[in-house]
């Protein structure tokens, strides 16, 4: 493969062929049998379709940058840090062929580094070598179009992934059964999806609890991942005790909230399985905290900035065993995007993490929010029925019930797991039948 080198990078020379072809194409004007003319920083060479890319080395050898179909003219392009490119080769001496993982740490790569050549193979791999130890590697084009972050602007306020949703939810629960789940795929990644994106979902069709000879909810959560011990236990109940050490063991109603918000981290995913539920009242309701981060947002920026800035104590104790503590912001937004809510009343502890000037305002915040997230618009209520389950994103979604009376039965099973599992097992679901037309729920899109 042809390939122009470029000394003592003071002039940027570039190779580059065709997707579809064997030989190189410096120049249509320069006969392959010539020695191609060294190119400068503000030239670069054509392919030989309108689809292939061009490369251009710049700043000395500090910048690719690579025009995307210049032959529309469209200027499209993207640009690529030497730096950035030398830490992201691909060869086997840079990454693990087996997992992707790093071989190497930054301070393998010299300050220094720039790029000497840069060459367009027909795999559609561009072939590197940087100064000044003679590195060579190889990434794919294909990789660094997807992972391209010259047009990289402010970020929205919520991930493009997410979907937020209100009342309108309630006629249309996202759900499944635990036998579609786990014997259609299909079903499975769906319902994965709807938790992904809308931060809940809901489960019917569990075994009884004497068929797996344990919890029902544990078979459930092996679908999503790995459950997460705490100091509950792995499987905690939901039912009135004569002296309860938390308000949710009573038959009281409960403001929409998350839970356990003094953990650091907090468990990212909340499951809850009804046994029995023939009590008067005792309706789940869950709400979408990120639809109304966005209304705060657009009616009250200081109150947003407010909440997503200065830090709440939350805090939890339970006999002389346990002490659960934490410090976070109420709406978590790091490089501007929220990523999640602490949200729950009862474990608020005292605020004294906000300046004196602050404080009044920062309760007014407080105020509003809370009333956000009451508003009847938000919230979808249904009867969890014995062997349903519901998931909540528990860093999203917030969850409570209505109150219920001290006649009939009202018992549920609490676990919780992660979201880590939850995503890694979607993507290896996506990975292992994308070759079988299994596509997302026309919903999920």
């Amino acid at each position: 493969m042809g390939q122009i080198d470029e000394p003592n990078l003071m002039r940027p020379m570039i190779s580059l062929p065709g997707l579809n072809h064997n030989s190189a194409q410096i120049d249509r004007m320069t006969p392959m049998t010539q020695k191609p003319r060294a190119l400068s920083s503000n030239e670069f060479s054509n392919g030989t379709s309108a689809d292939t890319p061009k490369l251009e080395i710049q700043n000395s050898g500090n910048v690719l940058t690579i025009h995307w179909n210049d032959g529309r003219n469209d200027g499209t392009h993207s640009r690529y840090h030497a730096i950035w490119l030398r830490d992201n080769g691909q060869d086997p001496d840079t990454r693990d062929p087996g997992n992707g993982q790093k071989l190497i740490t930054l301070q393998n790569i010299p300050a220094d580094t720039a790029i000497r050549s840069a060459t367009l193979n027909p795999q559609s791999q561009i072939e590197f070598v940087f100064s000044p130890d003679n590195k060579h590697t190889h990434i794919d084009l294909n990789w660094l179009k997807a992972n391209r972050y010259d047009d990289v602007g402010d970020p929205t306020l919520l991930s493009e992934n997410i979907i937020t949703w209100g009342r309108e939810l309630a006629g249309d629960l996202p759900r499944t059964t635990f036998q579609q789940a786990t014997e259609d795929p299909k079903c499975l990644i769906q319902w994965l999806e709807h938790i992904d994106r809308r931060g809940f979902a809901v489960m019917s069709g569990l075994p009884s609890q004497s068929h797996v000879n344990h919890y029902p909810i544990l078979e459930a959560i092996k679908l999503l991942g790995y459950v997460r011990e705490t100091n509950y236990g792995q499987v905690f109940e939901v039912r009135t005790e004569t002296n309860p050490v938390n308000l949710a063991y009573t038959g009281q109603g409960l403001q929409v909230h998350t839970d356990n918000p003094y953990r650091d981290p907090v468990p990212t995913l909340q499951i809850l399985g009804c046994l029995q539920n023939e009590a008067d009242g005792g309706d789940s309701i869950v709400v979408d905290s990120f639809r109304a981060v966005e209304i705060l947002r657009k009616e009250s920026p200081d109150y947003f900035e407010l909440l997503s800035t200065f830090h709440a104590r939350f805090d939890y104790q339970q006999s002389n065993d346990i002490h659960l503590h934490t410090s976070k912001p109420m709406i978590c937004t790091p490089q501007g995007q929220v990523t999640g809510i602490r949200f729950n009343n009862r474990s608020c502890h005292t605020l004294r993490d906000i300046p004196f000037a602050k404080m009044e305002d920062y309760y007014r915040a407080y105020r509003r929010f809370g009333q956000i997230l009451e508003d009847p618009q938000l919230a979808v209520t249904f009867k969890l029925n014995p062997n349903e389950l519901f998931v909540v994103d528990n860093t999203r979604v917030l969850h409570g019930r209505t109150a219920y009376s001290s006649t009939g039965t009202r018992w549920l099973h609490g676990a919780y797991a992660d979201k880590d599992s939850l995503k890694s097992r979607l993507s290896v679901l996506r990975q292992q039948y994308s070759d079988s037309g299994i596509t997302a729920h026309p919903n999920n899109a």
